[in-house]
């Protein structure tokens, strides 16, 4: 961020809160994007699944899972811009200079770590929540909200069944850390040290987080299809890398970039979103008393 703010200590929550608000805007298109993945046969598109689920499951159904979806925000995405600004300012206070992109990406990649793990569990309510209706009958959960389908889960598949799929989220937490917060930031003070943009304004937001959104994009898209996968399996799943091979011998590597284009009409809204929230959270201090 720029210098003239960067010696502000903000409240550890505003990323997490910024994510929570992002994620009422983007959450159907994050449903389909999840029914995309994990669906048996190739040929829809984002919008002809959206159009489906409202055909054939009603409007409503587009925010199926919601309670879960704002439940991972508060801990995964909470947890990871916490731990970044964090350690962003830790590093200011010593060394007095804004760090560099080598210093920032570990930090990164530590942030997204421990997000990952701390947003697992919610992680896989969400995606089972997500799917559900497109399950035949007798496999549905009908989890009714996110709290009951921890408390389900934890009772009929034990407590560990919490963190199926914790090895790809905590790569997908790593590279999405990684390529969303400090492809921001570097591009946001190319934007202003290079381009003379105002670091205030709102098109200057929009600007950095779209370049987030297409690299955060690219970069999270095989760990993202792996991870959804393995979550929404039934009974016991056989791990990342039987699923991996398993896909690579039936649908050829590209089955790792499926639902590109998906993912990034979801995740560009939600990056611009959260980072244009948190912007504002940061501009009128809120929470911070005067």
């Amino acid at each position: 961020m720029s210098s003239s703010t960067s010696k502000v200590t903000y409240p550890f929550w505003y990323g997490g809160a910024a994510s929570m608000a992002a994620c009422l805007v983007t959450h159907p298109l994050d449903l389909a994007k999840v029914r995309l993945q994990t669906a048996p046969e190739r040929g829809q598109s984002l919008f002809s699944m959206a159009i489906s689920i409202v055909k054939y499951e009603g409007v409503f159904k587009l925010y199926s899972g919601s309670t879960a979806s704002l439940l991972r925000q508060a801990t995964y995405s909470t947890a990871r811009f916490g731990v970044y600004e964090f350690l962003k300012e830790q590093y200011q206070r010593k060394y007095n200079v804004m760090p560099s992109t080598a210093v920032l990406l570990p930090m990164s990649m530590i942030s997204g770590a421990l997000g990952g793990l701390v947003g697992n569990p919610s992680d896989v309510v969400n995606i089972r929540m997500q799917n559900d209706s497109a399950l035949p009958q007798e496999l549905r959960r009908n989890y009714k909200n996110a709290f009951e389908g921890l408390f389900r889960i934890v009772k009929s598949e034990g407590i560990w069944t919490l963190f199926r799929g914790l090895t790809p989220n905590l790569i997908r937490g790593v590279l999405m850390t990684a390529s969303q917060v400090v492809t921001y930031d570097i591009s946001k003070n190319f934007l202003v040290d290079c381009l003379s943009m105002d670091s205030s304004k709102k098109s200057t937001h929009f600007s950095a987080s779209l370049m987030a959104g297409l690299v955060a994009t690219t970069v999270c898209s095989p760990a993202d299809v792996v991870k959804t996968r393995i979550m929404n399996a039934q009974g016991t799943s056989s791990g990342a890398l039987s699923i991996l091979t398993t896909a690579v011998k039936a649908e050829g590597p590209a089955f790792m970039f499926r639902g590109w284009l998906p993912s990034f009409i979801r995740l560009g809204p939600h990056t611009i979103a959260t980072f244009l929230v948190l912007e504002q959270l940061r501009k009128y201090r809120i929470g911070m008393g005067a």
